[in-house]
C-alpha cells in the first residue's frame, strides 16, 4: 500500500507548508538566472544589491533568506571590512512583498515565519562585525525604511523618500518601528506610523534617519568616501566597538558602562591598539594588522 497523506489538522498544516514551498519554488524558478541578492567584492569592500528592481526590491521570504545568507557569509569572512547595501532599479526597498503577504493572509504559521525571519535578518545587521552602509535612492518604505534604520550608516540621494505607510492599508508598521524609533525617537516615529505620510531626504537627515544627503550624481562617490575612511581604521577595533555599541544601547547606564569598559579593555589589548598609539606618538601613519 502506498504512503498515506496527513489527515485532519495535520492536513491543514501540511497544506500550508505545501503552498509556501510552491511559492518559494515559483520565485526560485523565475529567478534562477538572477540571484535575489547579488554580491561583488573589491578588496575588503563588499557590495550587496537587492536584485528585484522591477518591483522595488520587496522583502519576500526568499529575499530575506538570500540577504540573511549573505550576511552570515560575510560575518565569517575576515577579508571583508565594510559592506554597502543598495537596491537595483528605481528605489532602495519598498518593504515586504504585499502580493506574497496577501496570498498567505489567513495563514498565521506562514506570517509568523515571515516576520521571525525578517526580525532575525535585521538584528544580524547590527551583529555583523563589519560596518554596513545603506546607499539609499528612490523609496525606502515600511520594512525598507526599517532596513535603512538597522544599518550603521545611511547615505541618501536628495530625491529619496521614507515612510512607514502600513496604516494606509490597515497593516500598522509595528516591526519597522523598532528600528526607526531607535533612530528618530518616539514622537517622530508615531507621526510617521499614524499618518503613513512620507518624509523627504532632508527631513530624514534632520530627524537622524540618515547621515548624509547628496545629489543623485554624487551618491556613489559619497558612499565610497565613507567606506574608504572606515577601511583606513583598524577592523579589529571596529568589530569590538560595534558590538559593544549595540549591546550597551539596550542597557541602563551602569550596565552600559560595564559593557563598554570590558570592550575598552579587549580593544586596548589588541596589537592594533599598540600600533595605533605608537603611530600617534611617533607622528606616522599606522600599519594595521586588524588583530
Amino acid at each position: 500500500m502506498g504512503a498515506v497523506g496527513p489527515v485532519g489538522s495535520d492536513l491543514r498544516a501540511w497544506s500550508r507548508r505545501l503552498v509556501a514551498k510552491r511559492h518559494m519554488k515559483a520565485e526560485t524558478s523565475t529567478s534562477s538566472k538572477e540571484a535575489l541578492v547579488t554580491r561583488s567584492q573589491t578588496g575588503a569592500l563588499v557590495t550587496l544589491s537587492l536584485n528585484r528592481g522591477d518591483r522595488f526590491n520587496p522583502l519576500s521570504l526568499s529575499m530575506i533568506a538570500a540577504l540573511e545568507g549573505e550576511l552570515d557569509s560575510i560575518a565569517a569572512d575576515t577579508t571583508v571590512r565594510v559592506v554597502i547595501l543598495r537596491g537595483e532599479g528605481r528605489g532602495f526597498c519598498a518593504g515586504h512583498d504585499l502580493r506574497e503577504m496577501r496570498e498567505h493572509a489567513a495563514d498565521g504559521e506562514w506570517q509568523n515565519q515571515l516576520f521571525a525571519s525578517c526580525n532575525r535578518m535585521m538584528i544580524k545587521l547590527t551583529q555583523l562585525p563589519q560596518p554596513v552602509i545603506a546607499r539609499v535612492h528612490g523609496i525606502a518604505t515600511a520594512a525598507g525604511c526599517q532596513l535603512v534604520s538597522m544599518c550603521d550608516i545611511a547615505i541618501a540621494e536628495e530625491g529619496a523618500k521614507f515612510a512607514m505607510p502600513g496604516v494606509n492599508i490597515g497593516v500598522f508598521c509595528s516591526t519597522p518601528a523598532v528600528g526607526v524609533a531607535r533612530n528618530i525617537g518616539r514622537k517622530r516615529s508615531m507621526e510617521m506610523l499614524l499618518t503613513g505620510d512620507e518624509i523627504g531626504a532632508a527631513q530624514a537627515l534632520d530627524w537622524g534617519l540618515v547621515n548624509r544627503v547628496v545629489a543623485a550624481d554624487r551618491l556613489d562617490a559619497e558612499v565610497a568616501g565613507f567606506a574608504e575612511r572606515i577601511l583606513k581604521r583598524s577592523g579589529a577595533a571596529i568589530a569590538i566597538g560595534k558590538r559593544s555599541f549595540y549591546e550597551q544601547l539596550e542597557c541602563a547606564m551602569p550596565g552600559a558602562y560595564e559593557i563598554a569598559g570590558r570592550a575598552m579593555v579587549r580593544n586596548v589589548l589588541l596589537a592594533d591598539a599598540v600600533e595605533g598609539m605608537d603611530a600617534f606618538l611617533k607622528k606616522r601613519e599606522p600599519a594595521w594588522r586588524n588583530t
